[in-house]
């Protein structure tokens, strides 16, 4: 499973588990070795970590420099899919919507690898996504978003229906276009909610960051936040 802990990867794989015909092998995520976080939506590698632990899947990750070229990602990942050969796998699962441009990148790849992609959520009207997501049960924060489109209030806040009603008209209400990525840290699936509290948001090559810190908060602050 491509994993970047995000919304739509989420949603893939609860759809995925419920067809109840592959078994997911491992969460593959591509991690920023400079600053040990998932690379573009910049979450500490540790929550990542929480993440899959609650979700009771292997977490496999592809550590790559913080000015990857596409060559290097894709030597990193063509390493990991040799090893998965290996085992008898051949799928990769993605949580793409609707850029056909990414996902022939991604199929021509995989071709390469003689890998092939599976894309359950693929073509969803997204509007009607992330109500799904959000009727589910699932919670997601902001964690990053792209200044040129959204300003800075944005990261950090839950995906709810305040949140989206907020979104400008010309902002995906997913995100798909990359105006913003998050954070799941609960929801079906999952064995315990990832526990965090906000920290400081920064700007960085045209995106706000807001760092999620790891804490073990009390069940009361807990409730008060997503509440």
């Amino acid at each position: 499973m491509s994993w970047s802990g995000g919304k739509d990867s989420c949603l893939a794989l609860h759809e995925i588990k419920n067809e109840r015909k592959y078994r997911v092998a491992a969460l593959l995520t591509t991690v920023t070795r400079d600053y040990d976080r998932i690379s573009m939506h910049g979450v500490r590698r540790v929550l990542l970590e929480k993440q899959a632990a609650s979700l009771g899947l292997p977490l496999h990750q592809i550590l790559i420099s913080k000015d990857a070229s596409n060559e290097e990602y894709e030597a990193k990942m063509a390493e990991a899919f040799a090893a998965y050969r290996e085992q008898g796998i051949d799928a990769v699962i993605f949580g793409d919507l609707f850029l056909e441009e990414i996902r022939t990148y991604r199929e021509q790849f995989l071709a390469r690898n003689k890998m092939h992609g599976l894309f359950p959520v693929w073509k969803r009207d997204t509007s009607a996504f992330i109500r799904e997501f959000l009727e589910l049960g699932f919670r997601a924060v902001v964690t990053c978003v792209d200044s040129k489109v959204l300003d800075q209030s944005f990261a950090g806040r839950l995906i709810d229906e305040s949140f989206l009603s907020s979104l400008p008209a010309q902002v995906d209400p997913c995100g798909e276009n990359g105006e913003f990525h998050t954070f799941v840290f609960d929801g079906p699936g999952f064995l315990t909610p990832v526990k965090f509290s906000l920290g400081e948001t920064v700007l960085r090559e045209s995106f706000w960051f807001c760092d999620l810190l790891p804490e073990c908060l009390s069940s009361a602050d807990y409730a008060d936040f997503i509440d």
